[in-house]
């Protein structure tokens, strides 16, 4: 799959229709993620590139039209176009601003379509606490079910903290412990606790959640990644 990228407006090398139909081929691409409900990585590199490309327009809009400046390059973590000194106007400057725009209607439509499945999988899928609970949550044991394979996950998540240049970040940690198949007789939380309980010893008050949903959409692509969003929210609510 082609991915759209801030390259793909900004690069040179071709003109505008071919840079067009570029676009156009990949947001068919990401249409198809979308319309088989795989969420993930496709509506994140939407959002992204989405999100990038309007704070460059913005930037542009606030630029001293007298002084014109010449695009060297973008900085893609902070959202900041880079020119080189002040320099006569450039024309390939006004074609990468005139692209953008034409662009962000289509890549809008089709974030907005990400977001619908988001929030229609987000309201049907539950994260419930399992028996007594710890004060200490920020590692754990995690069920999650995969109903399209009839699978039952038991994951070990962990919370982790990360830096980038400008703030820090929590991160949820998963690690596969074992895969239960689903089955109609199945165990209650409680009985599912006290036997990871007993196999797993690396925690010995451990907080445990269970996930429930009643969609058969695709585990790693969509179900995981929203059950983990909803989890970090319940961890610290």
């Amino acid at each position: 799959m082609e991915k759209l990228s801030i390259e793909m407006f900004i690069g040179g090398g071709s003109d505008v229709e071919t840079k067009q139909y570029q676009v156009l081929h990949c947001l068919k691409e990401y249409y198809s993620e979308l319309s088989h409900n795989r969420l993930y990585p496709a509506f994140k590199e939407l959002v992204d590139v989405t999100s990038t490309l309007e704070s460059l327009v913005e930037q542009k809009g606030g630029l001293d039209e007298s002084f014109p400046q010449q695009l060297r390059g973008v900085d893609i973590e902070h959202h900041h176009l880079i020119y080189d000194s002040l320099t006569p106007a450039d024309p390939d400057f006004q074609r990468v601003i005139d692209l953008i725009a034409w662009a962000l209607p289509h890549l809008k439509k089709a974030v907005d379509e990400g977001i619908g499945i988001y929030h229609f999988v987000d309201e049907h899928v539950m994260i419930e606490e399992v028996g007594l609970m710890p004060v200490y949550k920020q590692e754990g044991y995690w069920a999650v079910p995969d109903t399209k394979d009839r699978k039952l996950y038991l994951l070990r998540y962990e919370v982790s903290l990360f830096s980038s240049s400008t703030e820090r970040y929590r991160q949820l940690k998963t690690k596969v412990l074992e895969t239960i198949e689903l089955s109609p007789i199945r165990k209650t939380p409680e009985e599912l606790k006290l036997e990871v309980i007993g196999k797993y010893h690396d925690l010995p008050n451990p907080a445990m959640y269970l996930c429930e949903t009643d969609l058969d959409f695709p585990y790693e692509s969509t179900i995981l990644p929203i059950a983990k969003r909803k989890l970090m929210t319940q961890l610290y609510s």
